[in-house]
């Protein structure tokens, strides 16, 4: 595959146009056409960061499909480059395109700990765990910067409110002093994303993400530290990592997880798009079986927008996936659980200290 085919360090490699814009902004390709045939770096192919200032933080979560009622986000966008993201979508809201845009337009919400602060000292807000985040990585490159995710886990803290976290990172570990003390209450919950143990295909799914060792690494120290951690192995793409689920349930359950869950990949929006144009450059001898056997888990569709199936699939391959996941279930996770996290300690920190009776 030639440099010009591929740009590097990527995952998407277009940008899809924004179904929301009449007038659409384009990446000068022939500007980094020439770069690359020059053996240059182009200049928009850095990641720029850009500040936003939204109202509020926290958002109800409303889908039957998605296992959380509260999320919030840090940063919009995600430099991981993950090609599957379903969170690629949202950036169309903002202007931008689902594809190299979110990637190298991240969105940051420097008000967001104070934002979540008032919030958590409503008088009409009553405790629920609420995720971080629910749409792209509280620990992608950006945090090391910014430290906008661990601001917020301070403010979780002083006011004992449980928080979730979905992270592929291992510079969650920078925090791990607060993820200790809030455990100690109960109040923390990690959901660590392995989607495969081959670092080559790592390497191409998820182009800016932590070594999958490190991950695994990451799960045993937070679990040492008394910090409960879930597994995501998701999403499973049929023909790329759906022989993996034994091995990488075995993997994250040696590690220390306590669960795991797992979605059949869906390519909703400009994802179908974005998904394909990258699998016949990054995979061309499989790319027609891969996305064959996708379509197949959604009645023949990459796109899949059914409650109850589109994050589980349906035919004979998802049923395949299914039967392999409750083995791994039985043989690893039999008699463990993740914990519920305590709701409790709340409305007694409702003033950042405990109320004296």
């Amino acid at each position: 595959m030639s440099q010009k085919e591929y740009i590097k360090g990527r995952g998407a490699q277009q940008n899809s146009a924004n179904k929301f814009l009449e007038h659409i902004y384009e990446i000068r390709e022939d500007f980094m056409e020439f770069c690359r045939i020059e053996g240059e770096e182009p200049d928009n192919n850095r990641t720029q960061y850009i500040p936003v200032f939204p109202k509020t933080i926290v958002n109800k979560v409303t889908s039957p499909d998605i296992g959380m009622s509260f999320s919030m986000n840090a940063y919009q966008g995600c430099e991981h480059g993950c090609i599957y993201c379903y969170a690629r979508n949202t950036h169309e809201y903002w202007g931008y395109s689902a594809g190299l845009d979110f990637e190298r337009r991240i969105l940051v919400k420097k008000d967001a700990p104070k934002l979540l602060e008032a919030k958590l000292k409503s008088k009409q807000w009553k405790a629920s765990t609420i995720i971080m985040s629910g749409n792209t990585d509280s620990y992608q490159p950006a945090e090391q910067k910014f430290k906008i995710t661990k601001a917020c886990l301070e403010v979780f803290l002083k006011y004992k409110h449980p928080v979730g976290i979905i992270t592929k990172n291992a510079l969650i570990l920078r925090d791990l002093d607060i993820l200790s003390a809030l455990a100690k209450d109960n109040l923390i919950g990690v959901n660590i994303s392995v989607t495969s143990l081959s670092e080559e295909t790592r390497r191409i799914l998820e182009p800016r993400t932590t070594t999958i060792k490190k991950r695994l690494k990451t799960i045993e120290i937070l679990s040492k530290n008394g910090i409960p951690v879930n597994a995501m192995l998701a999403p499973i793409i049929p023909g790329i990592n759906s022989h993996e689920i034994l091995k990488l349930a075995k993997s994250v359950a040696d590690s220390g997880a306590v669960s795991f869950a797992f979605t059949v990949v869906r390519l909703n929006g400009a994802i179908g798009q974005i998904f394909t144009d990258w699998i016949r450059k990054a995979m061309p001898n499989k790319a027609e079986k891969v996305l064959h056997q996708i379509a197949a888990c959604h009645g023949g569709n990459l796109n899949d927008s059914r409650f109850g199936t589109r994050t589980r699939g349906d035919g004979k391959i998802a049923e395949y996936i299914h039967d392999t996941v409750r083995l791994a279930r039985n043989n690893y996770f039999k008699d463990k659980k993740f914990p519920k996290l305590n709701t409790n300690l709340h409305e007694q920190y409702k003033d950042g200290q405990m109320k004296l009776f």
